[in-house]
């Protein structure tokens, strides 16, 4: 998606900045691309299109809870 993008700057706190650009080390990815998805997730459950991180958490905790139970009742 390089189509139509901005430059813009901005100002975030040190520990934070270093903690996301570790994560792209990590992954092997650029910066932008890192702040890009964050940017990308944060919009999108804001608008109610991703579920919160902590649904998901609460699904796939019942789901390793309850794993057999689910398979019996999809036979």
């Amino acid at each position: 998606m390089t189509a139509n993008r901005q430059k813009f700057a901005s100002q975030a706190p040190a520990d934070l900045l270093d903690a996301v650009r570790e994560i792209a080390r990590e992954d092997g990815r650029q910066l932008q691309a890192v702040i890009e998805e964050a940017l990308r997730a944060y919009v999108d459950e804001r608008r109610g299109q991703r579920p919160r991180a902590e649904v998901l958490a609460h699904l796939q905790s019942s789901v390793a809870e309850h794993r057999e139970l689910y398979r019996r009742l999809a036979e």
